[in-house]
């Protein structure tokens, strides 16, 4: 991952962490509880593509697994969330730009039912049976309303702060790009004799040379006239 994504993605998990643990786990509301950290991984996933959501996903997952208070095994949510950003990451467009919210809304409740039967699945291997307490269907039902009503909140301007730092002047940029660039600014500057990256115009020198040649022309004349 290049850096700026990095930078982007660790302070955007950070602070939804933030958020997750000081806010959101104390509303006390029935069920489950809105993952606002999943829909981080979501919105990033769906613009990295499914390496850079895998990759975000398990930060964010072992991130929350040694955040206090976290009373499961550490690696549990990391493995969980890994795979839901790498699933997460093929529902990215070819393109890069959405034609429809109805796309990430659905991938949104599939994430939210897939978290939480991978969560419970993976606490029932380890012996961690939670969820069968508290009810499956319960938890997914809420799971998946709440992080749909959470979503159109947080998704899109996750996405919005992805793509503008994909679109960074600063990030790196592959040698055809580079290549390009190039190319373009030598038209650009043969054509209208701006000044284009270290180049300068050459219409200004033009005009320059044809003056002094004049100049000289003029000169030479009158000295001949006298």
């Amino acid at each position: 991952m290049r850096v700026n994504r990095i930078l982007l993605s660790t302070s955007l998990v950070v602070v939804a962490l933030v958020l997750q643990v000081s806010v959101l786990s104390r509303l006390h509301l029935p069920g489950a509880v809105p993952d606002i950290l999943l829909l981080t991984v979501l919105g990033l996933a769906m613009v990295y593509g499914h390496v850079g959501g895998a990759l975000v996903g398990f930060g964010a997952g072992l991130l929350a697994d040694l955040a206090p208070p976290a009373d499961h095994a550490a690696g549990r949510y990391a493995l969980v969330l890994c795979v839901i950003g790498y699933l997460a990451g093929l529902a990215k467009p070819e393109n890069g730009r959405l034609k429809s919210a109805t796309g990430p809304m659905v991938v949104v409740v599939v994430a939210a039912l897939g978290t939480t039967l991978l969560y419970a699945g993976v606490g029932a291997l380890v012996g961690d049976t939670a969820a069968r307490h508290v009810g499956l269907g319960s938890l997914l039902f809420t799971a998946a309303l709440y992080d749909l009503l959470l979503a159109p909140f947080v998704v899109p301007g996750i996405m919005a702060l992805a793509r503008r730092a994909e679109n960074d002047p600063l990030a790196e940029t592959n040698s055809s790009a580079k290549k390009a660039t190039d190319i373009s600014s030598g038209w650009l500057s043969s054509g209208t004799g701006l000044k284009i990256g270290g180049q300068r115009g050459g219409l200004g020198s033009l005009k320059t040379k044809a003056r002094t040649r004049t100049a000289r022309v003029g000169r030479i004349k009158g000295v001949k006239r006298l």
